[in-house]
């Protein structure tokens, strides 16, 4: 059974004032980070760039498992985002995740690996977070289906499974200058 990996890279950081996605944290970036947690699960991950999309290719090259993909309506949102990477999806089940949670372990992805349901999320101290593992089969509901609004929609419209996880860091996003700082000292 192989497993894919969407990181969705595509948005303007509006409310972090920089580029988030490269921002530096443990002597990478935010996108590297968030990367590796799925790394090692993963045969092909696909990144969906937009705004800034040829730096994100930059940043990645050196990553083998990586695809980079273009979307052209980045400025639509994330689901427009969440549907260009899904087509590119070749394994029996995929992770997904914004590419700006850098502190998701390695350790959640197989305890959520070792789940065999349509949709796993995992959940830390009574919440929900990223990454999502979801079954490629559901794929093509969410693809040719105008009923969803968005990826939250979809998984509230189907049956999913939680999986409880010591990892805070499936909550933690750069979304903020505030967010990155408090990121930085979770890594101290």
């Amino acid at each position: 059974m192989s497993i894919d990996g969407v990181i969705l890279a595509a948005g303007l950081s509006s409310r972090m004032g920089n580029y988030k996605m490269t921002l530096e944290l443990r002597q990478k970036t935010i996108i590297e980070n968030c990367i590796e947690a799925i790394y090692d699960y993963c045969s092909n991950i696909i990144v969906v760039g937009g705004y800034n999309y040829n730096m994100i290719c930059e940043v990645l090259k050196p990553y083998r498992k990586i695809t980079t993909v273009l979307n052209e309506n980045y400025k639509d949102g994330m689901f427009s985002s969440i549907k260009t990477g899904l087509k590119n999806v070749r394994g029996n089940r995929f992770f997904i995740t914004p590419g700006d949670y850098p502190l998701i372990k390695k350790d959640t992805c197989e305890k959520m690996i070792k789940c065999k349901a349509d949709i796993v999320i995992p959940v830390y101290d009574g919440e929900k977070g990223h990454p999502v593992l979801i079954n490629s089969n559901l794929i093509n509901d969410v693809l040719e289906n105008d009923k969803y609004e968005s990826m939250k929609d979809f998984i509230n419209s189907h049956n999913f499974k939680t999986v409880p996880v010591k990892d805070k860091g499936i909550l933690m996003d750069a979304d903020t200058p505030e967010d990155y700082a408090q990121i930085r000292i979770e890594c101290q």
